[in-house]
């Protein structure tokens, strides 16, 4: 990003400091779980915590950057708590190993860098503004954000970062719901993002919707301006394949944002959710499409939300997210060599 101007650069100013916990301790808190052993490291051990270097924010690198807002689940009569899932997936993502001893790729080469989480602050509207500020600047230095939620909300100031940076994007997001309720008086809310964003032009794919959740209304919203519906029986089994198609024909109009909401996924493997899903999709299933979306050069940022610790057992939830993350960073790191 050299060159450019301070006012350009001054979104890392709206982010808490990268490595710290609520409770304020620092990032070796992250890589306890092999006790540092040299024999064993981990990612938290490798992963670069932001301090202010630019450089840092190389081409296709990974950028993490936490949104610890539900409101818009609030807003949407939701159940509140995925504002506290960003620091509990790093917390099981930085245990794992840098290192996919089945493909032999070493996350070490190419470490992914945390910049922290949105300094939350006024308003949804406001900290969505801020979220596209943030994500605009990482894609603006030609790395890959991946954002953790944080409910649905996330998705729209997501997007408005390809608005800010004058990017083409279309949205794939891998969900129960479509998410194009109108918004409340309120404003927008975790249920709205989509038909925001379409409203604003974007292009838009929902993959592994149920039928019981998706009124007519909606899914002719969807419909008439272009977008497409694979429902969950159409999807089960074939995500794969069904998202690699998706990218492929939308990556002919621009860069492909892909948002995935965790209530996609079935209860028994994803139970810590605003609305459980007993009929989705496998949790493996995800991971594997986590890691195709990684691969993907198509593919210029991805989000995780709606992942609630306060509703969660034994932190399934949340692990089942960091391993989302740490697939689709291994995919990430594979990019250019399948």
């Amino acid at each position: 990003m050299s060159g450019e101007s301070s006012s350009e650069a001054e979104w890392f100013s709206l982010l808490d400091q990268a490595g710290s916990v609520s409770d304020g301790s620092t990032s070796v808190a992250y890589a306890s779980g092999s006790d540092c052993r040299p024999d064993d490291p981990r990612l938290g051990e490798i992963v670069e915590f932001w301090r202010g270097d630019m450089a840092a924010l190389r081409p296709g690198r990974g950028v993490i950057v936490g949104f610890p807002q539900d409101e818009g689940v609030r807003r949407n009569h939701g159940r509140p708590g995925a504002a506290s899932a960003p620091n509990e997936i790093r917390r099981f993502l930085y245990r794992l190993t840098p290192w996919d001893s089945s493909l032999d790729i070493d996350l070490g080469a190419n470490p992914p860098l945390d910049v922290g989480n949105l300094r939350i602050k006024g308003r949804l509207e406001e900290s969505q503004q801020t979220l596209a500020q943030v994500v605009a600047g990482i894609l603006a230095a030609g790395a890959v954000p991946i954002v953790l939620g944080g409910g649905h909300e996330t998705a729209f100031g997501h997007y408005m970062a390809y608005i800010g940076a004058e990017r083409q994007a279309s949205i794939i997001n891998i969900d129960a719901h479509l998410d194009v309720r109108p918004c409340t008086s309120e404003g927008g809310h975790s249920g709205s993002p989509f038909r925001q964003a379409m409203e604003l032009g974007a292009r838009y794919v929902c993959l592994g919707a149920q039928p019981h959740t998706v009124s007519r209304e909606h899914l002719s919203f969807v419909t008439e301006r272009g977008g497409a519906v694979r429902w969950s029986e159409q999807v089960d089994g074939n995500l794969c394949r069904e998202l690699a198609e998706q990218t492929h024909r939308l990556r002919q109009l621009g860069s492909v944002y892909l948002s995935i909401d965790a209530d996609v996924v079935q209860l028994a493997d994803v139970p810590g959710v605003s609305a459980p899903n007993v009929s989705g999709l496998s949790g493996s299933e995800v991971l594997a499409a986590a890691f195709l979306a990684g691969r993907s050069a198509a593919v210029s940022s991805i989000d995780l939300v709606e992942i609630n610790p306060s509703l969660d057992r034994d932190g399934q939830s949340s692990r089942w997210g960091a391993l989302l993350i740490w697939h689709f960073l291994v995919g990430l790191a594979n990019r250019g060599k399948q």
